[in-house]
C-alpha cells in the first residue's frame, strides 16, 4: 500500500481566488464614497464662506445650529433659547472644559448670534467656536 503524497485535489483546494472578494470590497468602497456626503448635515444652514481651515476633533463634537428664521438646534434637537441655555448648563457643569461650536446661517442677524453665543457663555462654556465654510477656489 502507497500512498500519494501529491494530490491534484488538494493543490486545486490550497489556492484561494481573492478576485471576488476584491470586487465586493470595491462595490463597498463605492457605496460609502456615495453615501457620506449625504449623511453629513442634518439641519441645512448657508453657511458664511472664510479662508480659514477646518479644525479636527478627537470626540462627538456638541454643535449649536442657528437657522435662517432664528430656530435653535442643539445636535439637531430643536429647542428654545431657555431649554437651550439650560442645557449647556447641564453640560457645563459635567464638563466646564467641552468644545462649543455655533453654525450660523449667513442670513441670520448679527444680534441673533450674539444672543446664542451670550447663551452660551452664560451656560458656562467658555471654548467656543464658529463654523464656516471655504470660499470657492479661484482659477488663475
Amino acid at each position: 500500500m502507497t500512498f500519494d503524497q501529491g494530490s491534484s485535489a488538494n493543490d486545486a483546494i490550497s489556492q484561494i481566488n481573492v478576485t471576488p472578494l476584491v470586487d465586493v470590497m470595491l462595490v463597498l468602497l463605492i457605496i460609502f464614497m456615495v453615501t457620506a456626503p449625504i449623511l453629513q448635515q442634518g439641519v441645512s444652514v448657508d453657511l458664511p464662506k472664510v479662508a480659514a481651515g477646518p479644525l479636527t476633533g478627537q470626540e462627538e463634537q456638541l454643535v449649536v445650529n442657528v437657522g435662517k428664521t432664528g430656530q435653535l438646534f442643539l445636535n439637531d434637537t430643536p429647542m428654545t433659547p431657555e431649554q437651550l441655555t439650560a442645557k449647556l448648563a447641564a453640560i457645563a457643569a459635567a464638563r466646564p472644559d467641552r468644545q462649543l461650536y455655533v453654525r450660523a446661517d449667513q442670513a441670520v442677524p448679527y444680534g441673533q448670534v450674539m444672543r446664542v453665543m451670550g447663551a452660551v457663555h452664560d451656560a458656562g462654556l467658555t471654548r467656543v467656536g464658529l463654523v464656516t465654510e471655504p470660499p470657492p477656489e479661484r482659477r488663475r
